[in-house]
């Protein structure tokens, strides 16, 4: 990862970059209204944000293993709870969005590459409690402190599958059967990240919505989320510079666009 090359792509995403007012799109202004600037605080953001903080005090170390692209900040394989917690779980206000998504759109199957220490998994169960997250970690130690997680909340709608994505996702995809929400937040490599894609398509469907994280960390997440939002099933994609989000909307014609949040 280069920090520069993240530094450059961001003055592009200011100069870019769109305000409401600047939106002619019905569903995007919609979107951006009663989702992106959201502001009301929800009954789940003040439990999971101090469960967040006693995680961020947490010295205990475990060995991980790493099956992407590895850490932005950290390449041995033995890391402290406290240091996962500040560089691998999606920031409070992206997870909250991920949150308002999942509630605003009534997602009800979910599927989350890289469930890290289950911080993102409880906002995503939290948005419909009549949904189910299934979410698949490739590290074992990681894995087991996200059950931790999970138990700490009593969250009997998270199903953890561990092991390595390319081996597990298409069973997990195969019991869900139709999937509503897809977050892909794992491995950060070019290929893989577009196989991971291609291998969820087919469970897709019109009303599905895909998030990409750190589209923006390398040249390799960058190349994939142009190459993805490409594809011709995606009818509307929104750049907020960490995500990237996807709609399928038969009902419109292919728009792209860069927003402030």
């Amino acid at each position: 990862m280069s920090k520069l090359f993240t530094a450059k792509e961001y003055i592009k995403y200011l100069i870019a970059g769109k305000s409401k007012y600047y939106i002619h799109s019905p569903f995007v202004f919609e979107f951006v209204n009663e989702v992106l600037n959201d502001k009301r605080c929800f009954y789940c953001y003040e439990e999971i944000e101090s469960y967040r903080k006693l995680l961020r005090k947490k010295d205990s170390v475990i060995e991980i293993e790493d099956y992407g692209a590895g850490s932005q900040f950290e390449k041995k394989n033995k890391r402290s709870i406290s240091f996962i917690t500040k560089t691998s779980s999606a920031p409070e206000k992206y997870a909250q969005l991920l949150f308002r998504i999942v509630e605003f759109y009534n997602c009800k199957n979910l599927l989350e590459l890289g469930t890290s220490l289950g911080i993102t998994s409880l906002y995503l169960s939290a948005g419909n409690r009549q949904s189910c997250v299934y979410s698949i970690e490739g590290s074992k130690a990681i894995a087991d402190e996200a059950k931790k997680t999970f138990e700490q909340f009593s969250r009997t709608n998270i199903q953890l599958t561990h092991g390595l994505f390319d081996e597990k996702l298409l069973p997990v995809l195969n019991k869900i059967k139709r999937l509503d929400f897809l977050y892909l937040d794992g491995n950060h490599r070019l290929k893989p990240t577009l196989d991971y894609f291609n291998t969820c398509l087919p469970f897709l469907h019109e009303n599905s919505i895909v998030v990409l994280d750190d589209i923006y960390w390398s040249t390799e997440m960058m190349q994939a989320w142009i190459e993805i939002k490409k594809h011709h099933s995606v009818t509307l994609s929104i750049d907020l510079f960490r995500m990237g989000i996807l709609f399928f909307r038969k009902d419109r014609s292919k728009e792209h666009f860069r927003l402030y949040f």
